[in-house]
């Protein structure tokens, strides 16, 4: 399902018209940044790239920033204008998916931190398979929530919801072989635990995705779909074939 963005941009106040497309833009604009932050952050980790990894570090500060300012705008324009209906769940929506944004940043952050740990350490690349593995479903993830609020595509955003339970799958797996491991392996305890932590930060990353797929489908719909399992999330949107 897609909805046109014009549906959110009719008004007699031209102005206000600018105002929405202006933080539409810099939502999509922060995503890039932090899309690229956590590519950035996997790559680092798996290559041994530590320069990388300081540069992915210092990217924090300016999602930090981005993030102040799109609230901030947004705050404004609620004050000025006082929105109602589509309008005000554009600016809502916006304001939450910032957040979720800046949080993804700090994870990919912390991703970075445990890079240059472990390639300090020089330990072995145990549970880097799955680091790779998980990664890739991450950012396909992000990529995929970003266009979809690019398009006002709720369809697009069920899938990336979607995608969150198979992280949350390969993570539980992940987490239970390194367990095993640290419990026949005393001495691979130290980077298994820097593992372990890059995997969490990756499930968090997919947790925020999908919580940027539930407020496009509010921004959309009109409906809150937080709580909702799957198929009626699938039900609330409409998709007719779970497996597109």
């Amino acid at each position: 399902m897609e909805l046109n963005k014009d549906n959110f941009s009719t008004h007699i106040s031209q102005q206000f018209n600018d105002e929405l497309e202006q933080i539409r833009t810099e939502l999509l604009t922060m995503g890039g940044i932090v899309e690229r932050q956590v590519h950035d952050a996997i790559e680092a980790l798996l290559t041994g790239d530590a320069e990388l990894a300081e540069q992915s570090r210092r990217v924090d500060k300016q999602t930090n920033e981005m993030e102040l300012m799109i609230d901030e705008r947004c705050t404004t324009i609620i004050a000025r204008r006082q929105p109602a209906a589509s309008d005000l769940r554009l600016i809502v929506a916006i304001s939450k998916a910032v957040n979720d944004l800046e949080r993804m940043g700090d994870e990919a952050s912390r991703i970075c931190r445990h890079a240059i740990e472990l390639v300090e350490e020089g330990e072995s690349q145990r549970g880097y398979q799955e680091i790779r593995h998980i990664g890739n479903l991450v950012r396909s993830m992000v990529k995929d929530v970003l266009t979809a609020f690019a398009r006002n595509d709720t369809e697009m955003a069920y899938h990336v919801a979607k995608q969150d339970k198979a992280v949350d799958q390969e993570y539980r797996t992940a987490m239970r072989s390194l367990m095993t491991y640290m419990m026949e392996d005393s001495r691979a305890i130290s980077s298994c635990l820097n593992v372990i932590w890059v995997l969490r930060s990756l499930e968090r990353i997919g947790d925020h995705s999908r919580n940027m797929a539930e407020h496009l489908i509010y921004l959309v719909s009109g409906t809150d779909v937080r709580h909702q399992s799957l198929s009626e999330m699938k039900q609330t949107i409409g998709v007719s074939d779970d497996d597109q």
